[in-house]
């Protein structure tokens, strides 16, 4: 619990931090991103597991805990995680592996939440 509080916590005021600052660019990069999740003729639930693999592969601890943030709240099961999990090591190889384990722990504290 304390792991995700502190994650989702941080991430907020830093994210409000960046966007107090008016910057045009930033804004709308974060626009982008947020507009990129949203249903469309993708899913939210396919959309997130796809960025949860490609935050893997590119090795984003940040960007994995926040799919994995958002992958349970579209209510995705172990199966279907370890799923993504098994495609972004295949894709990135064994560089991913540290990155799946924290992965994992996270995931497993987003459950005890």
């Amino acid at each position: 619990m304390k792991q995700v509080q502190e994650f989702n916590e941080y991430r907020q005021q830093m994210n409000e931090k960046i966007l107090a600052a008016d910057n045009k660019v930033l804004k709308r990069l974060f626009n982008l991103d947020t507009n990129a999740y949203a249903a469309g003729y993708i899913d939210v639930k396919t959309k997130e597991m796809i960025g949860l693999a490609c935050s893997m592969v590119l090795r984003c601890d940040d960007c994995v805990k926040y799919h994995l943030g958002k992958c349970h709240e579209a209510g995705l099961s172990d199966e279907a995680v370890f799923e993504v999990f098994s495609i972004a090591t295949i894709i990135g190889g064994t560089i991913v592996i540290p990155h799946l384990r924290r992965a994992v722990d996270y995931w497993e504290a987003l459950k005890e939440a």
